[in-house]
């Protein structure tokens, strides 16, 4: 090979890693982790935030820390169809959002085909319980903090019986939800969230770490080390489910 032609294969090689540098940090900024195709001695785990607040239709000014759900659903998509991928923690430190977004995001992360484990870091506010309690396995660290309370909407409100049914059945679902994906009854998770004696201003029940488990809501409290120590025992009882061995 010629000094010309090493000369003109060395920037090409050098592309080649600054482009995958590009592709991840640009990741980063947009979606706040890191790209859903690990390579070949990576961890098989893929990390999903949910942060700020969940941003449902209108989009909410520059300012705010949001989740955008629009961009989760298609990553979760391709998650659940990535062979590389064995298993998916969800983080959270969320103060809530849309109703209906996070509800579509719950429901999308409890049906995803891989082992899931969620971790509750700073708080899971209103909607967020629902996205906390949808993975297989749930952690909160000890001064993590959930709120829960009754659905609530801004904007103008027509007084009349309609809307107050609306609301009603907004709020069962979010009740029925959480207590199919948890050990809480509906009864309780309703009591929690119509409690007055806990929120000076408002209704409602604010659970700090080790509450959130006495109430049968998160599975167990936890950092980051026992969510990662869960998430490698579910992918091993999943592989050892896909391929049984004979005696």
């Amino acid at each position: 090979m010629s000094e010309k032609q090493k000369q003109d294969e060395k920037p090409k090689n050098e592309e080649e890693p600054n482009k995958v540098n590009e592709e991840v940090t640009d990741t980063i900024k947009e979606f706040g982790q890191l790209p859903i195709n690990p390579s070949e001695g990576e961890s098989p785990i893929h990390c999903l935030t949910i942060i700020g607040q969940v941003e449902g239709h209108m989009s909410l000014p520059p300012q705010n820390k949001t989740t955008k759900y629009e961009h989760l659903i298609p990553q979760v998509v391709g998650l659940c169809d990535n062979p590389k991928v064995k298993g998916i923690l969800v983080i959270l430190n969320t103060v809530g959002g849309d109703v209906e977004a996070g509800l579509a995001l719950a429901e999308l992360i409890a049906s995803i085909n891989k082992p899931v484990v969620s971790l509750v870091l700073g708080g899971a506010h209103s909607i967020g319980v629902p996205i906390a309690v949808a993975s297989d396995y749930s952690f909160i660290t000890p001064t993590a903090t959930m709120t829960i309370h009754p659905v609530r909407m801004s904007g103008t409100v027509i007084g009349v019986q309609q809307t107050f049914e609306f609301f009603d059945q907004m709020q069962e679902r979010i009740v029925a939800f959480v207590s199919r994906n948890s050990n809480i009854s509906e009864d309780r998770f309703r009591q929690l969230m119509l409690d007055v004696g806990k929120l000076a201003r408002d209704v409602g029940t604010i659970l700090v770490g080790k509450e959130a488990v006495d109430e049968k809501i998160i599975n167990e409290v936890g950092g980051l080390s026992e969510a990662m120590q869960k998430l490698h025992v579910l992918i091993q009882e999943e592989e050892g489910k896909a391929c049984p061995t004979t005696p």
